[in-house]
């Protein structure tokens, strides 16, 4: 396995193509096809999309039946078979072609010197500006048959897919234009029967609205068939006797663009990205229905002919063409990223009002630390109560102080309480935590500084205990705190302890979502000014579990790892079920420049920070084994909370059912599969 190659990872490198076409010069366009391809193969293309009829000009009217044109079609269409002999990409070009008694304006699949298959295009338009019927026939009803392409019969048909052999997962489909503008296109069809990457060869004039109409078709194609969308359109060239073309090419993958390149060019350009197989597979393997939407039209996509291929890709490290979000439950896109918090917040607020009202509207009992978990439960609280018109003072909230509690969190305890409204008070733990120690024979009630897991987890059992009490006897429910990121780590005291509530508002919301969530609260006013300072203060704060005293306060992600690299990993074992070896993968390219890429908006400077390899594969290990092998049965016992992130949650009653006596071999091997020599690049 060479860890840097795309290809070993699941990836296969597209490109949409689009440039200056000659209109009635087969021969020049041709030369510009293999430029462009050429091109392609030194980036390590594997499939590279031209143009409607790039051959010849889409815009040529009534030369399509002129037998000087189309005999020179078939010799450009030569000269690119042949050009593409020492190629590496898949070109799928556009040319008018005889057949019959009618011409089709069809896609053709060039590879390493041959014709795969050619595909007409199904449904040519008669309306507005087009009259393309006059002269092209539909191909709708081809299904089944050959073509004649340089002396040779190939396939010819709405009914091909074309497989790579040697690159697991790629297999294409063309259509062309208008066959994506139509209720039922031919690549829905197809991506039923099995084809990932769907590539459109577009003509398509330009008109003010347009082009936005495209992305939007494109975009959905992607999402519901569960597949990649390449888009290439006519440029440049075309003829301008009554329209206009802006070369508009667009990548898309379930439903994410990937890629794009400038409209309106001035020369040859192409977008280019990255498709990831692995995660179309995924998702068409967890998503059930689709395959239940192939046995509904099984018998329309069970005639599909599969033709093979072997692409012969590089295993060179070629990059990574596409975006990887450092924080992939944050984007780092401002206005996405605004509306994300916007849906996450009220999704909890909402959540959480309704189960007040759905059990007779008891009050709600807190305990706030002055972390983030916690604070970040409180201000979730006191929306509600104020959507539900009650008071806030029917928050009961409790600082529950322990042998490592510092002031400093104490204090933006007491200050966010206050700021609030709620109810408020302390419950000082440690004379009880004394007691149990000292009843238990624990070293530390004789004065030893034995600090383990027991003295830990008596302290975080207290907590909890108290505040279940203290809900039986004031009437409330216990709002639990802890973060989807701590139930994915185990990161818990089970049982009487922070692992346990009546509701939890943050069980689906990642530990590195939740900060952002905090800024967005005070930047966007939801609460007044002296709130926002506080809770501005909180976010400066070291993640603690504050159970260890010491001149240092302990720190959480000093022992169980950045929660940034945790998370990106759950987002990736959760959605995507991805092996370490690619996540790991991706968390290089997202992780190890610190200057390269977007980070969220304000994401504070000091915090940026980068992670070698060694550093990833070593906390991947972590997480594998907290994660697969230890922390399920925690997770099993979890109470009700929403689910928010589309990322996923942990609930053993939605997105994760699992053992609890598992093991994380099959995980780790995967990750031993990483050379360790790569790490000294």
């Amino acid at each position: 396995m060479n860890f840097w190659s795309i290809y070993q990872h699941g990836f296969a490198r597209v490109a949409a193509c689009t440039g200056h076409t000659v209109i009635a010069d087969p021969h020049a366009n041709a030369e510009a096809v293999l430029r462009h391809a050429r091109r392609c193969a030194e980036e390590g293309v594997a499939v590279a999309v031209f143009p409607e009829m790039v051959l010849c000009g889409y815009s040529i009217e009534d030369l399509l039946l002129q037998d000087a044109l189309l005999d020179q079609v078939e010799e450009a269409l030569g000269e690119v078979v042949a050009g593409s002999s020492e190629l590496l990409p898949v070109l799928v070009v556009g040319a008018p072609l005889r057949h019959r008694n009618r011409v089709y304006n069809c896609a053709v699949l060039v590879h390493r010197g041959r014709v795969l298959g050619v595909v007409p295009k199904s449904y040519p338009p008669n309306y507005r500006e087009f009259y393309e019927r006059r002269q092209i026939a539909g191909g709708d009803d081809e299904r089944g048959g050959t073509i004649r392409v340089g002396g040779e019969a190939v396939p010819f048909g709405v009914d091909l897919l074309f497989e790579a052999e040697d690159v697991p997962g790629l297999v294409l489909h063309a259509e062309v234009c208008e066959d994506m503008w139509v209720p039922v296109p031919p690549s829905a069809e197809a991506a039923l029967a099995g084809a990932t990457v769907l590539v459109n060869l577009s003509g398509s004039p330009i008109t003010v609205g347009r082009a936005e109409d495209r992305k939007l078709l494109c975009r959905s194609a992607s999402s519901r068939c569960l597949a990649a969308y390449v888009y290439a359109a006519a440029g440049l060239g075309e003829s301008t006797t009554d329209l206009s073309w802006d070369g508009q090419t667009l990548i898309y993958e379930n439903g994410v663009l990937l890629a794009e390149s400038d409209r309106f060019p001035l020369d040859e350009q192409y977008a280019v990205a990255d498709v990831d197989l692995d995660l179309l597979r995924q998702e068409r393997a967890r998503m059930g229905t689709f395959d239940d939407n192939r046995r509904t039209h099984s018998a329309r996509t069970g005639d599909f002919r599969t033709l093979s291929f072997t692409l012969a890709p590089p295993v060179a490290d070629l990059g990574l063409r596409r975006r990887v979000e450092r924080f992939p439950f944050v984007p780092a896109d401002a206005e996405r990223l605004a509306l994300d918090c916007y849906e996450a917040y009220n999704i909890q607020v909402a959540g959480l009002q309704q189960r007040l009202a759905s059990i007779g509207g008891p009050k709600v009992v807190i305990g706030v630390s002055g972390g983030l978990d916690s604070t970040h439960a409180l201000i979730v609280a006191a929306r509600a109560m104020d959507r539900a018109g009650r008071p806030r003072s029917d928050i009961l909230a409790w600082t529950l102080p322990g042998f490592a509690t510092s002031d400093h969190t104490k204090d933006n305890a007491h200050q966010l309480m206050r700021a609030l409204g709620v109810t408020a008070a302390e419950l000082d733990i440690t004379p009880t935590a004394r007691l149990m120690l000292k009843e238990m024979g624990h070293p530390f009630a004789s004065g030893e500084p034995v600090y383990d897991v027991t003295f830990e987890n008596v302290q975080a059992g207290l907590r909890t205990d108290y505040l279940f009490r203290l809900a039986n006897q004031r009437g409330g429910i216990v709002l639990g705190t802890g973060d989807l990121s701590e139930l994915a780590l185990g990161w818990s005291t089970y049982g009487v302890g922070d692992q346990m509530s009546h509701y939890n508002v943050n069980s689906g919301v990642p530990k590195t979502l939740i900060q952002h969530l905090i800024r967005w609260i005070i930047s966007s006013g939801q609460f007044d000014e002296e709130t926002g300072d506080i809770l501005a203060a909180i976010l400066d704060t070291e993640i603690s579990p504050e159970l260890v005293p010491g001149e240092e306060m302990q720190s959480t992600e000093s022992r169980i790892g950045p929660y940034a690299l945790h998370d990106f990993t759950l987002f990736h074992v959760l959605r995507y079920g991805f092996r370490p070896s690619k996540i790991a993968f991706l968390a290089w390219h997202a992780w190890h420049d610190a200057e390269a890429g977007a980070w969220p908006p304000n994401f504070p400077e000091a915090k940026r920070v980068a992670y070698d390899l060694p550093e990833i594969r070593q906390w991947l290990e972590v997480f594998c084994r907290r994660f697969f092998a230890f922390a399920q049965f925690k997770r099993s016992a979890m109470p009700n909370g929403p689910k928010v992130s589309a990322g996923g949650s942990l609930s053993p009653r939605g997105d994760w059912r699992a053992p609890s006596d598992s093991t994380a071999e099959a995980w780790l091997r995967d990750l031993a599969r990483i050379d360790p020599a790569v790490a000294e690049r």
